[in-house]
């Protein structure tokens, strides 16, 4: 293929591409059907499926574990390069990525804590979220402004004594609805008189801390991704300890783009792998399924959604990993356009091939028969994720109009 050249990865990436890919296949796949069935049960879905943590530690002795981290001391020090191909893997599964501990927002939540916590902070949080004992959320974004533009988010953190006091609303917290999540990394005004972007800064705040409450679990498409969730939450003159302060205040900007810059890598190359897994169900099905007295892959339509739906892929695929060698090689401001570029590209490509699968299936496609309408339900959220499509374009047409 032509990204083993053009991008090369070390034999330890190889390996472990190797060893994900049969641990997938034997595992995860077969696993699918339980999972779903767990989730499908109102009396059981937001709660862990206890298949869940066998895997895990499968995952975890079979050293496919922590993969994301390139801070060789707390994970497995691989390059953003080295890493996507195996994200790519992960990706082909919704649930995957928590079975190797490779799931968002945990894997950026473990970066701040990992490059920004401080010693005390690594040891109380940092490390059970490494070892997989507990679970955390992101909460920045606000029903009540555009959090697409960091610069308007409005909840206040003010100073009262060795205490910060929170009061505000949050909505898209992922996986605050999960019974194991245990810290919330919190984004919000310290100073709303500072520079736009020195105002904000990020506290951690305990889940079980008195004031902060659910006010529902979001869905996406009908799905709400039980037991993890997407939350709104209300914070009402909650207190915590100025030591709660990741880095410094007024830093909250500067985490949160140290934070999204691999986050993005890794979200479009799982959708790279959800897409891979859409258009080999597309060929199956075009291979199998007869209609018009000839299978539905010898009809000139449904080849063209066939090809097309590979070359999207591959240059999705080659976009990112030339985005992943630039962050290696360069930091977040060098591949800052090439982010953006993947983060437009990868999930209208994802979209595209995953409603072609669906159509290919017929009515089938949109049931729960198929994974194709949850993987399209993910796949279109993260058009929104991360920055909206628009937020990127309008970035990537600045920094071209500038040059």
């Amino acid at each position: 293929m032509a990204d083993a050249w053009l991008f090369p990865r070390s034999e330890r990436s190889r390996t472990l591409g190797a060893n994900l890919a049969a641990f997938m296949e034997t595992n995860i796949i077969p696993a699918e059907a339980e999972f779903a069935a767990w989730d499908a049960d109102a009396a059981t879905r937001w709660t862990p499926p206890p298949m869940l943590e066998t895997l895990k530690s499968q995952a975890r002795a079979e050293g496919l574990w922590n993969l994301f981290l390139p801070d060789g001391t707390h994970g497995a020090g691989l390059g953003n390069l080295d890493y996507a191909p195996l994200a790519e893997r992960m990706g082909r599964s919704l649930i995957a990525p928590e079975i190797f501990n490779c799931s968002a927002p945990d894997t950026g939540n473990m970066e701040v804590l990992a490059q920004f916590g401080n010693a005390q902070q690594q040891a109380r949080w940092l490390t059970p979220l490494l070892e997989g004992r507990i679970r955390s959320a992101f909460a920045m974004t606000e029903p009540e402004v555009a959090s697409s533009d960091a610069t308007n988010i409005a909840m206040r953190f003010v100073r009262d004594g060795d205490h910060y006091v929170l009061d505000g609303h949050k909505w898209w917290t992922t996986g605050a609805g999960d019974p194991r999540c245990a810290l919330l990394i919190v984004m919000g005004v310290t100073d709303p008189q500072a520079a736009p972007h020195r105002r904000q800064s990020m506290l951690l705040v305990p889940m079980e801390t008195t004031g902060v409450s659910i006010v529902r679990p979001l869905q996406v498409f009908g799905y709400d991704d039980a037991p993890h969730g997407h939350v709104e939450l209300r914070f009402d003159q909650v207190r915590v300890p100025i030591g709660n302060l990741v880095h410094a205040e007024g830093s909250g900007f500067e985490i949160a783009q140290a934070r999204l810059g691999p986050g993005r890598i890794h979200h479009c190359m799982r959708l790279i792998g959800l897409a891979q897994r859409a258009l080999e169900a597309m060929v199956e099905r075009a291979r199998d399924r007869v209609a018009f007295g000839q299978p539905l892959g010898a009809h000139g339509m449904v080849q063209e959604m066939i090809v097309a739906s590979r070359c999207e892929i591959d240059q999705a695929r080659l976009l990112t990993l030339q985005a992943a060698a630039a962050l290696d090689a360069h930091g977040n401001k060098g591949a800052r356009d090439l982010i953006g570029m993947i983060k437009i590209v990868a999930p209208r490509m994802a979209c595209a091939v995953i409603d072609r699968a669906i159509q290919l299936h017929g009515a089938g496609g949109l049931s729960q028969d198929h994974f194709l309408a949850h993987a399209y339900a993910a796949a279109r959220s993260l058009r929104l994720a991360d920055g909206p499509d628009e937020v990127h374009i309008a970035s990537l047409a600045r920094s071209m109009l500038k040059a």
